[in-house]
This record gives structure tokens, C-alpha cells and sequence, in this order.
């Protein structure tokens, strides 16, 4: 029963830590339905605020608040980021707004488009998004018409999509581009459009060129436009950028983690393996619920996963496979479900764009870590290493384990005899030979206690068996 406890402390304890995180986690923000929720956009425009974004649009929209405001000062930055935040945005069915506190330059301009209004502080600025190199220069004139022309869409649609003057969007970008509203030319070919507050909001036959409105504050908006039940604040956590890496990075860890889990089985004594993958596993979640991917749910099919796996290894082997299969599609579905980027009000069947990075994510760790896996099966136990962690396998249950140890070289067995083993060979373990208790190892098979084993070869301190044949 030791040597059970063992198995269920170094691995399971972990992934149950991972379930507490998940829930004590979840409720860092408290959102109730009709609040209306504050999601700050300060800084450059990068993977980690795109993160950060949109772990905040999935609270709101599964907590039914009733409006989204983002609270914008940027000067711009990654093009790719701003992209995939409009995309998030656009996704969202409750009504959207940008506040924009000073500035909404390049990049944060277009983000800005993809909610349904916009309001402006007295003092600030939104506009000139035209592409640049990460240096701040101008692209090379082969490839800006291509950049312009592509990106000219993209706004246009998504100010369409909003409610917004298509024109007006195009031209914060294309220099070339002429805004006009009715017979008035608002800006002319030659330059970027920016606009400052008492422009975006000046009425032209009935409609501001592009905000609502100017508010002096938050609190001042929500006046403004009658928005619903508190004003909740969300912070970015500090772990925004440590989850963009670990979300780059799933594959890695998923792979480590099979492989680390493999050896723990593979080498009973070590501890080590057992820890790094419960680590992994705890980054892995820990990270995709911080990117506002992976909730508590696919943690606990995860824990319950690896726990059938577990009962069908320690009390099942040999006699059953229902455990070990439930357990195993249940561990690969929690793995897959948490990197699936679902939004509330999408189907609970992701699309076919939606499973492909996961499916690439867990095909890529999976094969990995079969190939690694059949290396270490063929090599490992022919290393020192191997050797010096087998003979550490879990003593039998007793009254104490401070006897000293026995050690096999001065036994008097050899090749041929025959025993029983005391305790389950995976694939170390102990055996008994008349009277003496030995360290054992098998060749790669398990064996379960109490199965007669036979010495196949005596290698120094090593006594390599196998499954005895009985014959009739």
C-alpha cells in the first residue's frame, strides 16, 4: 500500500493543486449580471494585452454584463495583436465601448473601431495607423500597397461591422484615401487622418464623424450613455506575459509531461520525474486559464482522468482496460478543451478554425513524446542512472523502514532460480527467493505481486528477471 501512496502523492497531489488554483483563481474578479465592466488598454499593443483583452470580454460575457468599456491610452504596436483583439471584440454580443483617456494612436485606432461606440476625453487624439516596421520606418514601397490594401479591408469592414464611417477608418491609415461626408470634404488626400475629440464628435448631417460623445471620465460615460449596474475594474493580473509563453510553449510542456510521467512509472524510485510533471501540467493549465482558455472544468477531467489511469494501474493491471481507457480519452479531452478558444455565446461544438491550432498542439506533443518515450524504453535501463534509481524501489509495507538494506551480491542466487514477486514490478521492484528479500528489475514488462519470476541474468548489483513459465 506504500509504494501506492507514493505513486499517488508525487503525481496526483500536484494535478489536485492544479483544481485548487482553478477555483480559487476564478473568482479574483467579481462580475455580476448588468455590471458593466472596465477592461483598461494601456501601453503597446502586444500578445500579452491581447491576452489580458480577451480573458476580460469571456468574464463579462459569462458573468451577462451589460456593457464592455475599454479604456484605452496607447500610442500603438504590434499590427498582429490589434488584429486578433478585433476579432475577440467583434465576437462579443454585448454592447462595446472605448473611452479613450489621451491617446488612441496606430494600432489602438483600429481597435477602437471594432466596439459599437466611442467616446473621447476633452484632450485626445485618435488616428494615424498607417503600418510601419517594427523600427519605426517606413515599410519598402514593394510591399506597402500589398500591407495598405489589406489592412484598408480589414478596417473598413470592421468599422462597417460597428456602426462606423468606413472612410473615416480607411483613411487613419492610407494617406491617399479622401473623406467625405455628404458635399463636405472632411480631410483631404496627403496625410493620415487624426482626429482630436471636438472633431470625432462634430455632427455632420445628424451623425458625429465617429465618436459619441466627450466624457470627462468613466463615470462620466456611464452617465452619458445610461449604462447599467456597477463600474468593475479589471487589472491585468501580472501574469499576462507568463501566460503568452506558456500558451507558445503547450506543446513543450505537454511533452515533458507525458515523458516525466512515463519515467515515474518507469523508475518507481526517483522522484523528480513525478514532480516536473506535475509541474508542467499545473503550468500548462495554470497558463491557458491566465490567457483566458482553459476554465476549472477541463482541470477536473484532467485529475479524473489521471486517477482512472491510476486504479487501473495499481488495482486493475492485467485484469481490466475500461479504467486505463477512460482515464486516458478523459486526460486528452481536458488537454484539448483547454486550449480551444471558445467564447460563451458560441456553440458548444467548436468550428473547424477553432480545433486547429489545439489539434496541431496536442499532435505535435503526443508524437513527440512517443518517440522519446520508445528511445528512453530501449536505452534507458542500460544507463548507470537507470541502474542506481532501480535499486531505490519502495520497501514493502513493514513496521519500520530504517532496516538496512540488503544488497544482492551477497545472496546466493544465480541465473535460473526461481521466486515470487513481493511487490509490483514496474518494472522494479522486490523479490523473494527463499528467504531473502531482493531488489529485482525486469526487462521492461510489468509484473504484478505475488506472479512467479524466474533470474533471466545477475549484472553486479542488478538481478534482472522475467514472468516464470510455468509448465504442466
Amino acid at each position: 500500500m506504500s509504494s501506492r501512496f507514493q505513486i499517488f502523492r508525487k503525481i496526483a497531489l500536484p494535478l489536485l493543486f492544479v483544481a485548487a488554483i482553478g477555483t480559487t483563481v476564478q473568482g479574483r474578479e467579481i462580475i455580476r449580471k448588468g455590471d458593466t465592466v472596465i477592461v483598461p488598454l494601456k501601453g503597446e499593443v502586444s500578445p500579452a494585452l491581447h491576452l489580458f483583452i480577451r480573458r476580460g470580454l469571456k468574464l463579462a460575457e459569462s458573468a451577462e454584463a451589460s456593457a464592455i468599456v475599454i479604456e484605452m491610452n496607447t500610442y500603438g504596436g504590434r499590427l498582429d495583436s490589434a488584429e486578433e483583439i478585433t476579432t475577440a471584440l467583434n465576437r462579443v454580443a454585448i454592447p462595446t465601448y472605448t473611452y479613450i483617456d489621451t491617446n488612441a494612436g496606430s494600432a489602438g485606432a483600429l481597435i477602437a473601431l471594432a466596439t459599437k461606440h466611442i467616446y473621447m476625453a476633452p484632450v485626445s487624439a485618435i488616428g494615424a495607423a498607417a503600418p510601419v516596421l517594427s523600427t519605426g520606418q517606413d515599410l519598402p514601397e514593394t510591399i506597402r500597397e500589398k500591407t495598405i490594401s489589406y489592412w484598408s479591408a480589414l478596417v473598413r469592414n470592421t468599422a462597417s461591422q460597428n456602426g462606423h464611417n468606413p472612410d473615416v477608418g480607411e483613411a487613419f491609415m492610407n494617406k491617399d484615401k479622401e473623406v467625405k461626408i455628404g458635399d463636405r470634404v472632411v480631410h483631404a488626400k496627403g496625410s493620415l487622418l487624426t482626429l482630436n475629440a471636438k472633431e470625432a464628435t462634430e455632427g455632420i448631417n445628424g451623425k458625429p464623424v465617429l465618436a459619441d460623445g466627450i466624457a470627462t471620465s468613466i463615470d462620466d460615460l456611464a452617465k452619458k450613455a445610461k449604462l447599467g449596474g456597477q463600474l468593475v475594474h479589471l487589472q491585468p493580473t501580472g501574469f499576462e506575459q507568463f501566460a503568452f509563453w506558456i500558451t507558445a510553449l503547450a506543446p513543450l510542456l505537454l511533452l515533458v509531461g507525458i515523458v516525466c510521467a512515463y519515467l515515474e512509472f518507469k523508475i518507481p524510485g526517483a522522484t523528480l520525474p513525478g514532480v516536473i510533471a506535475g509541474t508542467c501540467f499545473v503550468l500548462f493549465f495554470l497558463g491557458h486559464y491566465l490567457a483566458g482558455l482553459a476554465g476549472w472544468e477541463a482541470v477536473v477531467f484532467f485529475v479524473l482522468g489521471v486517477t482512472l489511469v491510476l486504479i487501473e494501474v495499481l488495482f486493475f493491471a492485467h485484469s481490466t482496460i475500461i479504467f486505463g481507457v477512460v482515464g486516458a480519452f478523459l486526460i486528452l479531452a481536458s488537454l484539448f478543451w483547454a486550449m480551444v478558444d471558445r467564447y460563451p455565446d458560441q456553440p458548444v461544438i467548436p468550428s473547424t478554425k477553432m480545433l486547429l491550432v489545439p489539434m496541431l498542439n496536442l499532435s505535435v506533443a503526443i508524437i513527440a513524446s512517443m518517440i522519446v518515450i520508445a528511445l528512453l524504453a530501449r536505452y534507458l535501463p542500460r544507463t548507470s542512472l537507470y541502474r542506481r534509481f532501480a535499486l531505490l524501489a519502495a520497501n514493502p509495507s513493514g513496521p519500520s523502514f530504517s532496516a538496512p538494506r540488503e544488497f544482492v551480491t551477497g545472496l546466493p542466487i544465480s541465473p535460473g532460480a526461481k521466486g515470487t514477486a513481493v511487490t509490483m514490478l514496474r518494472p522494479s521492484g522486490k523479490g523473494r527467493f527463499g528467504d531473502q528479500l531482493v531488489d529485482v528489475i525486469t526487462a521492461g514488462e510489468f509484473i504484478s505481486a505475488e506472479t512467479p519470476i524466474v533470474v533471466s541474468q545477475i549484472d553486479g548489483m542488478r538481478v534482472l528477471v522475467s514472468r516464470s513459465q510455468i509448465s504442466s
